[in-house]
């Protein structure tokens, strides 16, 4: 089964009601390189980056 990896910016504690959704990306590797890429990691920010799995529907 494919995964996707989703990438949100997130303020320092990494709560999920400051969430903004960024993109959703093939790899791990390529959306923290785009997370780098735009400054998301900062003295206030933060970066959460989910795993996946594609066609799975989950309640969280």
């Amino acid at each position: 089964m494919k995964n996707l990896f989703v990438l949100f910016e997130t303020d320092i504690y990494k709560s999920k009601s400051t969430r903004i959704f960024l993109g959703v990306f093939s790899s791990f590797e390529l959306a923290n390189k785009f997370a780098k890429e735009n400054n998301c990691y900062t003295d206030k920010t933060e970066v959460v980056i989910l795993e996946v799995e594609v066609d799975k529907f989950q309640e969280v």
